[in-house]
């Protein structure tokens, strides 16, 4: 085991050169700011050299915190020339005035003269005649006689550095009043650190600590031989160092590119499209009707420039017409009102990537080859939505069907178990729901288990025929999802609120664990 002095021989031998200037003051000063004072040196070289010091040992450092008062710029005018309600007062003392000629005497600017008025009011200091003329009262003389506790305060801070937790009742009140008003008295933190020596601290201050170490060996001093009988600073491994920060995809999209990556090994093709959509496309081609409250603008976000766009082939927008007024060909009844074309022209921000599984099937409506299929999308949708822990008005959503005359419920059940489970959720909870474009239809949960309630991921179904007829040509089954997909990846990264995903804090960013699943 090594001695006590060749501790300190080692220690001293790897001293840098802030250190070795911070060390002899430490044997008579141990507060900051003389350790400053002393060693010549700036406070922040003085604070990397205590905390290089602390890191070996040699000492501990002591934060203290106060809260003292510092005088704004109005303050120090104050603190020298009275407050403006004083000078004021002192105007008005010699007569009455009118506004403008107080204003004059006094050197008040217009908001400083408003400012007086309801103080000097507040305070029976004067009255107020038609002019409008101002007048001193007796107590706004007896006023005059002394400093106000204001004053007396601003004073005393001009002079002295004041602690807030020192300040008597007086002049509690007195700063309430003073802190309300523009740059007048303030209160900020001040930090004060205070130095305690280990016994190798002690030892190292009265250590004779060479001048002539060498920081570094350069090819120079090779070339000439001039390193030899040189004593060079030794290195301290177990120094602390700056941590080196690698850089890494944001953990959203890692966790995104991770989920695209389980779909496509699950045989899934991916479906991409604009934000921007048509009416016709995000509701119509979904069966929604044209009064249904979701087209309303306190949920969707419409665009006004351009306001509309061109919808697809005539066949298409006929056949969609046709389910909406009657059921068209579908055995349904539809919603039995007149469609309007104009308004399924309305653009929108997309409200949900179903719209993608409308093109899609519209797509493939001429090419009865490319079935069976299976698509996802996973991307960003908009709705105007109140924030809070779990909605956000701009957020991922996963989108997937599967066009398959042999498909059925149980299928659609097996898809988002298995898509669940590979993103680590190994139960989730379906219960039915509605939705106006499908039938069967669910509702995914999952129990949060910090907010103790169960969490809707989004709904699934199976397409209706008022979806499919229109824009495949052939009524078969289409499953399909639409969950949210920021909602799903929360727990995994320990959020408790779905705004932290795109807070955009550099050391959220930096200590975020990998997506691992």
């Amino acid at each position: 085991m090594m001695g006590g002095s060749d501790r300190v021989r080692d220690v001293a031998g790897s001293l840098h050169p802030l250190e070795r200037k911070v060390v002899p003051v430490l044997a008579k000063h141990l507060s900051f700011a003389d350790i400053v004072k002393h060693s010549g040196l700036l406070d922040v070289e003085v604070m990397r050299a205590l905390q290089w010091l602390a890191a070996k040992e040699a000492l501990s450092l002591r934060e203290d915190v106060r809260e003292i008062l510092v005088l704004g710029e109005n303050g120090r005018k104050a603190a020298k020339h009275g407050l403006p309600e004083t000078a004021f007062l002192k105007a008005i003392h010699k007569g009455p005035l009118k506004r403008d000629d107080v204003k004059k005497a006094a050197n008040l600017s217009d908001d400083e003269v408003n400012a007086c008025v309801g103080v000097l009011r507040g305070k029976a200091a004067m009255t107020i005649s038609a002019g409008p003329v101002f007048t001193i009262t007796d107590h706004g003389k007896r006023i005059l006689e002394k400093d106000s506790p204001e004053e007396a305060l601003l004073k005393k801070v001009s002079g002295h550095e004041v602690d807030v937790s020192s300040l008597k009742d007086l002049e509690l009140l007195a700063f309430q009043s003073l802190k309300k008003r523009k740059d007048m008295l303030l209160s900020v933190l001040k930090k004060d650190w205070t130095v305690a020596l280990t016994s190798l601290g002690k030892s190292l201050s009265k250590h004779d600590l060479k001048d002539d170490l060498v920081e570094r060996l350069t090819p120079e001093m090779l070339a000439s031989g001039e390193w030899k009988g040189k004593t060079f600073r030794s290195y301290d491994v177990s120094a602390v160092v700056p941590r080196k920060e690698r850089g890494k995809r944001h953990f959203l999209n890692q966790a995104k590119q991770s989920a695209k990556s389980i779909w496509l090994e699950m045989g899934f093709k991916e479906m991409t499209g604009s934000f921007i959509q048509t009416s016709f496309w995000n509701f119509d081609a979904l069966f929604t009707a044209q009064d249904h409250p979701v087209r309303e603008m306190q949920d969707t976000f419409f665009i006004k420039n351009p306001s509309q766009g061109r919808l697809p082939e005539k066949k298409i927008v006929s056949a969609v017409k046709a389910v909406h007024e009657d059921g068209g060909d579908t055995g349904s009844i539809g919603w039995r009102y007149a469609w309007n074309e104009d308004e399924s022209r309305r653009n929108v921000l997309r409200t949900h990537t179903t719209c993608l599984s409308a093109h899609t099937l519209a797509s493939i409506r001429d090419d009865k080859l490319a079935l069976p299929a299976k698509y996802f999308a996973l991307g960003k949708c908009f709705r105007n939505e109140t924030l809070d822990w779990s909605h956000l008005f701009e957020f991922n959503q996963t989108e997937g069907i599967v066009v398959d005359e042999n498909a059925n419920f149980r299928h659609l059940l097996g898809y988002l178990k298995a898509f669940f489970r590979k993103m680590g959720y190994e139960q989730a909870r379906f219960r039915p729901a509605y939705f106006p474009y499908t039938e069967f239809s669910v509702e995914i949960d999952v129990w949060h288990p910090v907010h103790k309630k169960w969490f809707e991921l989004g709904g699934a179904g199976i397409f209706r025929p008022e979806v499919v007829k229109p824009l495949l040509g052939i009524d078969i089954p289409v499953l399909a999802w639409g969950p949210g997909f920021d909602r799903i990846i929360i727990e995994y990264f320990k959020i408790q609120d779905i705004r932290e995903l795109y807070k955009n804090d550099v050391k959220q960013l930096r200590e975020m664990k990998e997506w691992m699943r």
